[in-house]
Formats: structure tokens, sequence, C-alpha cells
């Protein structure tokens, strides 16, 4: 019953009504934690580990002040699960992703992006982001600084749906900044082609990141539910085209799930982690799917 509770929380029309991205991301990551067996690996265990020096930027809150006060040397706390890896989120912030219900594909991936920076923070790793449409509208380099989670929430809370999309771009233009090894997680509705897209992840990959894309659709992209020949238009190049139902059922379903399939395969031939998530579902499994992928990885 409990879980049932916990699932029931964490739809996304239940988590748009309480508004800030804060409190959003506390009750994904929380809900999604709570009952989870301590890991090393996950890093919610508190347990001590050991010291180590302050560094400039660091989180006051783990200073050890009785340390600090017998040796006037100033030393952080190590947990269990401290990994120091550089996380950097990618959210897709074009014109097509202003679509979906009960939430729109890029409420879904705010919730999504918050929960996984929280997540971040919560496992003492460097928190950055990276914001684009056609190009890379804002980024922020990775970073352990209290302040980190916050100006990312910020950011995202600020974020509207832009133009077109070029993810291939966006990709391409982000690797000179990528110079620290990491993770680099990408959120899109990844309208672009197969092959391109494995273009401009295999150099990430190839330069020692982990990469985990997750493909943000609606279900109506999915399984359209039209009943009536309409006029459809397209929200990044505003053309219109007229639609038969009787082509949403076959040839449309066979095209898009060929395309999903080759996306899929893309990221599995660089070792990336593929994981579709839909506007109707909760952030649930999407979210222990990416801690079962940094536990393989061993970060």
């Amino acid at each position: 019953m409990a879980g049932k509770t916990a699932n029931r929380l964490l739809k996304p029309d239940v988590l748009a009504r309480l508004g800030s991205l804060e409190l959003i991301a506390r009750t994904v990551v929380d809900g999604v934690t709570t009952g989870l067996h301590r890991s090393p690996h996950f890093g919610f265990s508190q347990e001590f580990a050991e010291y180590r020096a302050y560094n400039e930027g660091d989180d006051l809150r783990y200073v050890d002040w009785n340390v600090y006060a017998r040796t006037d040397r100033t030393y952080i706390k190590r947990f269990q699960g401290e990994t120091n890896t550089a996380v950097t989120l990618l959210l897709d912030a074009s014109a097509s992703m202003d679509f979906g219900t009960p939430v729109s594909k890029l409420q879904q991936a705010q919730y999504l992006i918050a929960s996984l920076a929280y997540l971040t923070r919560k496992q003492h790793d460097a928190l950055g982001l990276a914001i684009f449409d056609e190009t890379v509208r804002h980024y922020l380099a990775p970073s352990a600084r209290p302040d980190s989670l916050m100006q990312v929430i910020s950011q995202l809370e600020h974020t509207v749906a832009g133009a077109g999309t070029n993810i291939i771009e966006a990709l391409g233009s982000l690797q000179a900044s990528m110079t620290r090894r990491g993770l680099v997680i990408v959120v899109s509705d990844l309208y672009a082609d197969a092959d391109q897209l494995l273009e401009a992840l295999r150099p990430l990959a190839h330069h020692g990141q982990d990469v985990a894309v997750f493909h943000v659709l609606d279900k109506e992209e999915v399984q359209p539910s039209l009943s009536r020949i309409s006029a459809l238009r397209d929200l990044e190049s505003d053309e219109t085209v007229i639609v038969d139902p009787a082509f949403l059922k076959t040839d449309y379903r066979t095209r898009f799930n060929a395309h999903c399939e080759s996306v899929a395969q893309a990221c599995r031939r660089i070792g990336a982690d593929y994981t579709q998530v839909l506007t109707t579902e909760p952030l649930d499994a999407a979210l222990q799917g990416y801690l079962r992928f940094r536990e393989r990885r061993g970060r």
C-alpha cells in the first residue's frame, strides 16, 4: 500500500501542483530513496569515512569544528558514497518540448533534471547544467559549491521553450567545455537522426565521459489518438500537415518505433544508458534506473 501511495504522489500532474521545482525535486528523490538499502555507490548513507583538507567552495556544513578547535586546521568530513564525480545535465528546451499532457515534455524534463540535480548534490558530486535548443542558451560548469544546486534550480525555473532543435550542434559546442571526466546526462525528445546523434555522443564517451540519455515523450507521440483527418502544426517549423488517422495507426507507429529503436541502439553502441520517460509516468522508475546505471559504473 505504501508503494502505491508513493507512486501516486510522484505522478506528474500531482507534482505540478507543488509549484516549486526545489520542492518537486525533494519529493521525487525522497520518495525514490526511501526504503533503498544502504549502498556505498548510491551515497545515501551518512556514515563517516575519513577527513580531507578544506578547499575553497566546500560546503561549510561538513566542516568538523571540533577538530578545528583542537588543531586550528580546517577539515571536511567525507562520507561513504562520496564520489566527487562531475555531473553535467543537458536539457533540451526547444519548441517541440512544449507539448504534452498532463504536463508538457519540457515540464517533465524540468522535474527530472531538478531531481537529478538534487540527487547529485545529495551524493556530494559536482553539478553542472546546459540548456539548449538550436544553440546552447545557458551553461553552468560543474561545481561542488554549496549554492550550485540553487543556481541550477533557479535556471530551470526561468527556462521556457525556445526555437528549433539542433542537439547535434549543441553537443558539439559543449564538448570543449567538458574537459573533466564524469557523467553527462541528456534529457530531450531526441528529434534527431540516430546516426548523427551517435557521432555527437561518441566523442564524449571516447574522452572518458559516462553518458545517460533520457528520451522524453508524450503518449500522443507514441500512440496517437486522433479519430478524424486533422491539420497538425509543427511547433518548430510552423508548417501544417494533413494527417489521416489510418496513417497514424500503421505507417506512423512503425516509423516512430523504428526511430526510437535506432536511438536506443546508437546509445548502446557507445555504452550509454537509454531510458524512455513519458509525460504521464511518475519519475521513480527513471530515477531508480539512473541509480542502477551509476552502480554499474562504480560511481
